[in-house]
């Protein structure tokens, strides 16, 4: 996006991470003098989703029915149409029986600047979705429907998209992320209420199934620098699968130029791994035999956002993890590094958003305007462990972070980049993936970063 306020979704997390490995270039060492520390109290963060049978029964329902069971959602029961539509990414036309689902109205406890919507989906061959958001201003007026995205599984019905061009003056959507265009001026969202679309190929008993459906509403607090936390778990390490993204530079450039831009899938894969999520031969025999690590490959074309050109998109990540067996995915916002740790003690790793100069994350040895990490742990010090993608090979992934470092890079909001201009930052955007049905302990410590 350009324009001064939130950084494009491209330029944040699809940017290739610059000289990850020995050799490269980076960006300058040398970072302005820092700005005044800012004692904003971590920023709130309200995230609702409608995942039960009885809170799909509140919903409003044209042509689609709720089911029950083990894991609840909404399917296709009786079309309530058909319509056409047309791929701006192949320009092929065809028609679609579709359903719609839409959910109450919900208050935001957190008046909000931003908000980001994320779905756990099934979509067999045949099918596919979308997700809108319409909201209520802080003073009583509404926004349109924005589209928050198409998506499949695949890529043979349609090209899964954001949708750009989207501001009634007031907001805008930045490809995943609700914004209002002028927070200064006290305009906030007040309520959302969101709207599914299930799609099918006519004549067919095909349907979506879609079990979680949510956005996560927050006030971005502009600051450069956040309090700073104490350990506050004992040391712990999450043995999760280590993946390279640079080991695969280069290959299959379609999706966003190759492997140096796949951060976000290649960290996605990670935890998928962690829970025991695993992609067959069958699944993986369009990847040339001669690349390692296949699966990273087929994790950047099952994220690839083919309006955004990259595989950054956040919902898109956390829809692609809720497609293996009984995992599901969410989008949200944390409020320190004592967050994470009440994951990471209840065996839960996150992924992490954070933009940086090479002098400001002791032993990365890069700098970047956006960059994804999952963290696995952290030290009797407090320390963060991560798994880096950005290394030059699998063995290198596992890093060790110096704790006021890393939490400062990931939870601020506006930063200097090398030219010393004022640029933004992820605020503490974070990807959280887990079982379906999570042990007590899970569920506590989901509870306590706000997960429903």
């Amino acid at each position: 996006m350009s324009r001064s306020g939130p950084p494009s979704r491209r330029s944040v997390l699809a940017a290739a991470v610059v000289a990850a490995v020995a050799g490269g270039t980076s960006q300058a060492t040398a970072a302005p003098a820092a700005a005044p520390r800012d004692t904003t109290p971590a920023r709130p963060v309200d995230y609702r989703a409608w995942t039960t049978y009885a809170e799909w029964r509140t919903g409003t329902a044209l042509g689609t029915r709720a089911l029950a069971g083990a894991r609840p959602g909404i399917a296709i029961a009786t079309p309530a149409g058909t319509t056409d539509y047309t791929d701006p990414h192949t320009g092929t036309t065809a028609a679609w029986e579709y359903a719609t689902w839409t959910s109450p109205v919900h208050r935001l406890t957190v008046p909000a600047t931003e908000a980001i919507a994320s779905w756990n989906a099934h979509t067999p061959p045949g099918t596919w979705i979308q997700t809108e958001l319409q909201g209520t201003y802080s003073d009583g007026t509404q926004t349109p429907w924005y589209v928050m995205g198409r998506w499949a599984a695949g890529d043979e019905d349609i090209r899964r998209t954001s949708v750009d061009g989207q501001t009634d003056g007031r907001s805008t959507i930045w490809t995943d992320t609700f914004a209002v265009d002028d927070p200064a001026s006290g305009l906030r969202l007040a309520s959302y209420r969101l709207r599914l679309t299930l799609y099918r190929r006519p004549g067919t008993q095909l349907t979506p199934t879609v079990w979680r459906i949510g956005a996560m509403g927050s006030d971005v607090p502009d600051r450069f620098t956040v309090p700073a936390s104490t350990p506050a778990h004992p040391a712990m390490e999450l043995t999760v699968p280590r993946y390279s993204q640079e080991i695969h530079a280069g290959q299959y450039p379609q999706y966003d130029n190759g492997g140096e831009a796949w951060c976000s899938p290649t960290s996605s894969q990670m935890i998928i791994e962690y829970w025991g999520g695993r992609l067959t031969p069958a699944q993986l025999s369009w990847v040339d035999p001669s690349y390692a690590d296949p699966q990273v490959c087929h994790a950047a074309r099952s994220t690839y956002d083919y309006q955004y050109a990259g595989c950054g998109n956040w919902p898109f990540n956390a829809a692609y993890a809720a497609t293996f067996k009984d995992l599901q995915g969410v989008i949200t916002r944390l409020g320190s590094l004592t967050d994470l740790e009440t994951l990471v003690a209840a065996g839960i790793p996150a992924i992490t958003s954070q933009s940086f100069l090479k002098s400001e994350l002791t032993g990365a040895g890069y700098g970047t305007s956006g960059h994804l990490m999952t963290v696995i742990g952290f030290t009797a010090d407090g320390d963060v462990i991560a798994n880096d993608p950005a290394s030059p090979s699998d063995a290198a992934v596992r890093r060790v972070y110096l704790r006021r470092e890393f939490e400062n890079i990931w939870l601020r909001t506006k930063r200097y980049n090398a030219s010393g201009k004022v640029v933004s930052g992820s605020g503490g955007v974070c990807y959280l993936y887990f079982p379906a049905h999570p042990t007590s302990r899970q569920r506590k410590a989901l509870a306590a970063v706000g997960i429903c």
